[in-house]
């Protein structure tokens, strides 16, 4: 499926979440307050380091939602 990161184009494989097909993609979930680049930890929900705007949302945990075609 074709999914928008950061304004860019990329492939993700169906059934991965979104922090998986920011990983892959090879894109920072985030940054922190100092400019560095911050990704999933848990990956199950718990730390919040996975927040993500997802189609104009933001703050939504990339670990906990699945991919899917146009985000």
């Amino acid at each position: 499926m074709r999914l928008r990161i950061d304004g860019c184009a990329v492939e993700a494989a169906a059934g991965v979440s979104v922090a998986a097909a920011v990983a892959a993609a090879g894109a920072p979930a985030r940054r922190a307050v100092g400019g560095e680049a911050r990704g999933p930890l848990c990956g199950m929900g718990v730390c919040f380091e996975c927040r993500v705007t997802i189609n104009g949302v933001a703050h939504q945990r990339g670990c906990q939602i699945p991919a899917a075609e146009g985000m």
